[in-house]
Order: C-alpha cells, then structure tokens, then sequence
C-alpha cells in the first residue's frame, strides 16, 4: 500500500471513529434532549411532576385549575326589551303644550303652543310642569309619559294637548371606549339595540387590532368574547343596556413555542388552541431535528393549585406534560390537551444521530476507499 493509499485510509479510520462517536453521544444539540430535562424527575424530591399525556388521563388533568386565564369567556346571552327607551333620571325631555282656549294658563294670545326644552329628568323620576308641579315619568316610555303628562294638564286646561321627546342621558347610553374607528358615548336609540349595531354605528373594528376580543362591563361585572365568535353566531349579538361599556381590544394571551421548532412567542388565534394545534402554529417539528416523542409542555400552577393526591389539581406547582407523538394515543390525547396562556411549549432534539446521516457517512468512506485501490 502506498503513502497516499495510507493516508486516505486513515482518514476513513477517522471518519468511522467519528461516527461511533456520534451515535454514542449524538449530535451537538440546538434544543435540548428530553432525557436531560426531565432528569431530575428521577430524584428523590423532585421539584416538578412528570404527566404523560394521553386519552387515559386527559379527563384527570382537564379537570384541574387552569392557568393564565379563568379557561373560558364568559358572555351574556341574547335577549332585548320593548321598541323603545324607558326614561330615567338624567334624560331630557321636551315638551310642547298646545291650547286654543283664549285664556289659556299655558299660551298667549298670540301663540297657541308652548316650548319647554331640556327638562332633566330628576334623580327621583320627576319633571317639573309649569301650574302642575312635579310629574313622575321614570321608567315609562316616552308614550306613556306623554299621556300621563297630558292628564296633569288637562285638570287644569281641558283642551291642551301634549307633545314629549325624549333626549336620552348618561344611563340611557352606552360608551364605547376604544377599537373602533370612531369611539365615544351612543345614545341608546330603544332596547333593542344591540352590540354589533353599536359597533357598526361606530365604523366597525380598528383593522389594526390582531385577534380582536370584545369585552363588556356592565354592572360591576365584565364579559369578553372573540370577535370571530360574535359575528358567527347570533345568539351572542345582546341588547345593550344604559350604562354599559364596550371596549374591543386585542387579545393578548400567548403560548411559548421553543426547542427544535424555533424559540417564538405565539398569540392565540382562537378561544382555545390544543397541543397539536400549537405545533402547527409553531411551523410543525423540523424532520432533521426534532423528536416526535418528546414534546414537552411546561407550565406553572398556582399554589392553591396543588393537591397532595394529584386529585382535582397537581402534586407540584411545576409540571411538565410529556406528549408522544410516535403512538396513535398519543396523537388522539394532543388532539384534545388544551394549551394554556404562558405555556412553554418545548420540542426536543432528537437524542441520537438518525440513521439515514450514519449510513452517509459510511457511504462518503467507502466511495473514498473505492476510489484508491
């Protein structure tokens, strides 16, 4: 064998070596491996609980407290009151008083009708009328307030007739604080209308938004859903009521995709997202990576969260979801996990060099010693 053929030999001795080597120890990883993760799981008092994943237990951990929201939106459901607003304390209201008696108390001689603009209706419901005194409105239709004023005058002028507006106030609008084109306070214009009227009026939700979640205060109590959900469904386009607030802001709620996916801070495109589904929103597991049987979902409960039986809520306040997605029940259980907002969602690398690299290797040193001989 001459120096040359030596030399090339050694340099296939090297390359054999290498990939012992390598299958050995695998590859330098990008994202760590499972086995040094969830190393520490095998110590006499761990510092965090281990869960496999899977159809037999998802009834179990579905069950538990969720993390970084209340695990659901809360709305109201649709339902409205008559064709008109009912008067309350703030409103205005606008009489005109007609009487073609000559010597009527209410119009001169000139003018057979009287104007009295701007009445504010008083905290206790009344308004006060000229030779009549105080008249109880509140919570009347204009209709029925109209009559009602009508009878006061009549003991005093028979002939008068009545007209009333209605000019609603503060509790008989709505605010719309933010997220539409053009936000401000609306004055409700009966019981019926309802939200997405509002937010039509209005010009319709910012474009700049990302998500758009719609949130409701009413009462001291808040609602929120997605926008996408109010305007599919109908049964969630609700009558509002005087007082409330709308604001539409973005929905800011995320996961953490990181390991042999990429390290990204993901938002929710929808109410809930499974494990299986944030994969996909992270742009799926790279082949040359990643390992499909080590995908590990972090998350940290609260410590009223934790349960010494692990019924009802976990042994730790640190838990790690290991999902295998090489099985089909592991693939039907990542189907149905919930992913909750401030997971971090790791991807493994795989542990050892494939099998496919190993035999190019081999195949690059036996292409090299076939040229030499």
């Amino acid at each position: 064998m001459n120096r040359g053929a030596q030399l090339v030999l050694r340099r296939i001795l090297l390359v054999l070596l290498l990939v012992e080597g390598l299958v050995a120890c695998g590859f330098p990883a990008g994202a760590p491996v499972q086995s040094d993760i969830l190393a520490e799981a095998e110590a006499d008092d761990p510092s965090f609980e281990v869960i496999e994943v899977s159809r037999a237990n998802l009834a179990r951990v579905s069950d538990w407290p969720a993390t970084g929201w209340r695990g659901h939106y809360r709305w109201l459901t649709a339902g409205g009151g008559g064709p008109t607003n009912l008067i309350r304390a703030g409103d205005r209201v606008d009489l005109v008083i007609w009487d073609s008696q000559e010597n009527s108390l209410l119009t001169s001689p000139a003018a057979k009708s009287t104007g009295m603009k701007g009445i504010v209706v008083s905290p206790g419901g009344t308004i006060f009328v000229p030779y009549v005194g105080e008249v109880v409105i509140n919570g009347l239709s204009p209709d029925a307030a109209r009559q009602v004023v009508q009878r006061e005058i009549e003991r005093i002028a028979p002939s008068a007739q009545v007209q009333l507006a209605l000019e609603p106030g503060a509790v008989n609008s709505v605010d719309l604080v933010r997220g539409v084109h053009n936000p401000g306070p609306v004055a409700l214009p009966s019981r019926n209308y309802t939200i997405l009227s509002l937010i039509s009026a209005r010009g319709g939700i910012s474009t700049q938004l990302r998500n758009p979640l719609v949130r409701l205060i009413r009462g001291g109590q808040t609602y929120e859903i997605r926008a996408d959900k109010l305007f599919s469904d109908g049964q969630y386009n609700i009558a509002l009521r005087g007082g409330d607030k709308v604001i539409v802001d973005e929905d800011e709620r995320y996961f953490v995709a990181a390991g042999a996916t990429g390290d990204r801070i993901i938002n929710f495109n929808r109410e809930h997202v499974t494990a299986m589904e944030a994969l996909s929103m992270a742009g799926g597991l790279t082949e040359t990576r990643a390992n499909p049987g080590g995908i590990l979902i972090l998350r940290d409960y609260p410590a009223a969260a934790v349960r010494t039986d692990g019924i009802g809520g976990p042994k730790q306040r640190q838990v790690v979801f290991t999902v295998d997605l090489t099985s089909a029940d592991g693939l039907f259980a990542a189907r149905e996990f919930q992913i909750n907002p401030g997971d971090l969602v790791m991807v493994t690398e795989a542990p050892m060099i494939s099998v496919s690299q190993v035999i190019s290797l081999v195949s690059e040193g036996a292409l090299i010693w076939n040229r030499v001989r």
